[in-house]
């Protein structure tokens, strides 16, 4: 009988020594950073009145990422306000057609006083529920045709997200110089794969800016991207990070909606950025960090303007002044060392105004800088016509091409060196 206490005795002993190792040899996680440039949701300095109500149209659900930002961000502004249930009326997996004109009037005849979409190809439907529903404010998120059709009660609105994409590009190039000095790969093998949703102006300058804060600190890096021609296809996107990561892609980031990047690289191995939120706990050895924008300030700013009877600009975008463009945690299990340090160093320029995204001096097009005197397509025509100067800056102290300051919703619309499209079609 003492002998059989002795072994049990003995097991117990070594099964608490395997916990008290590291889990018997497992190392232990450190886990997450504090977000870096967090999501604050500042007190009101107003008040709206008791018959309030304001609609949200959405193109899906919270099982996509892209939608359930918009929620998350609509559900702070209801708290911050004190609204109730019956005066933040949501309608999800509204498709991109006649639908939305139908959600958008019936938000507008139970009386919303403001009405939000939140995908591009809503914009046409909503425009045709502004015209004849003149009492109620119409906003709209990714859109371009406020500034031109100049209607009182219809508005645009985006964020400066290629600040944030920048940062995350950061982070993404020091993993890749790790990967370097670890022996991993080789300088020339540096490749980043890009999921994006479709070739429009929204995508190309998110993927774009997100390769120049890649290039900023690892010069050799180069990009491959895949289209989807879809926002949210789990599958498509799950089979487009594989196929980046077949062709050699050693880092993964996306612009489409789901989950199917993300997982993809998990199981591959694969480091992974991410696009509107955290990845974490679903793939905690591969996330690095996640950019988004934070749409609360957007919302509570309309609010405002209809509490107070003032008009609300035709195109708004919000920075990270506005704490409209956001930045995750670091998982500290995957990101390089001095990653936190050099994200605190770009911020300061960016809160100084020193440093642009699309300095002219940092990309070439065809081998070729762009000319001071650029003219982008703002306006917006089917043949995607040059219209306005976009190029500010000086000699002196540089060009840039200057994003979403003509209108919201960005403009920049190049391939530039350094990136290859796999397929263009969409």
């Amino acid at each position: 009988m003492k002998k059989i206490l002795s072994l049990v005795l003995m097991l117990a002993l070594l099964a608490g020594s395997c916990l008290v190792f590291a889990s018997c040899g497992e190392t232990e996680r450190k886990g997450m950073t504090e977000d870096i440039l967090p999501i604050n949701t500042p007190t009101p300095d107003f008040t709206v009145d008791a018959d309030f109500k304001i609609g949200f149209i959405f193109l899906h659900d919270e099982n996509s990422t892209y939608d359930k930002n918009f929620i998350d961000a609509a559900n702070r502004m209801k708290t911050a306000l004190g609204l109730t249930d019956e005066q933040v009326i949501m309608k999800t997996n509204i498709p991109e057609g006649d639908e939305c004109y139908t959600a958008a009037a019936d938000l507008a005849g139970q009386g919303c006083k403001i009405v939000f979409a939140d995908s591009f190809g809503h914009e046409p439907f909503l425009l045709q529920a502004a015209r004849e529903f003149s009492n109620v404010q119409f906003c709209h998120a990714t859109g371009t045709m406020a500034h031109t059709k100049d209607l009182p009660n219809f508005h645009n609105a985006f964020a400066s997200i290629y600040e944030g994409r920048y940062l995350a590009g950061v982070v993404a190039g020091l993993k890749l110089n790790a990967m370097i000095a670890e022996g991993k790969i080789t300088n020339d093998e540096a490749v980043i794969g890009y999921v994006g949703a479709f070739t429009y102006a929204e995508v190309r300058s998110g993927l774009t800016s997100f390769f120049l804060g890649a290039r900023s600190v690892c010069p050799t890096a180069t990009m491959k991207v895949q289209y989807t021609g879809s926002w949210y296809d789990e599958g498509k996107e799950q089979e487009a990070a594989n196929a980046l990561i077949n062709a050699g892609c050693v880092l993964i980031s996306q612009h489409a909606d789901s989950m199917g990047a993300p997982s993809a690289c998990e199981v591959a191995g694969v480091p992974n950025v991410s696009y509107n939120g955290s990845t974490y706990a679903a793939a905690p050895d591969t996330f690095l960090v996640s950019s988004a924008i934070n749409w609360t300030p957007y919302f509570l700013y309309i609010a405002k303007c209809v509490a107070n009877g003032t008009a609300i600009a035709h195109d708004w975008c919000g920075g990270i002044a506005e704490g409209a463009v956001v930045l995750s945690g670091l998982n500290q299990d995957a990101v390089a060392d001095g990653t936190k340090a050099k994200l605190d160093e770009v911020i300061a320029q960016f809160r100084a105004g020193t440093l642009h995204v699309f300095a002219l001096n940092t990309f070439t097009v065809n081998g070729q800088q762009l000319p001071a005197d650029y003219m982008a397509d703002v306006d917006t025509d089917a043949a995607y016509t040059a219209d306005t100067a976009v190029i500010k800056g000086d000699a002196t102290n540089g060009y840039y091409f200057s994003e979403s300051t003509e209108r919201s919703a960005p403009y920049f619309n190049m391939c530039i060196d350094g990136i290859t499209e796999l397929n263009s079609k969409f």
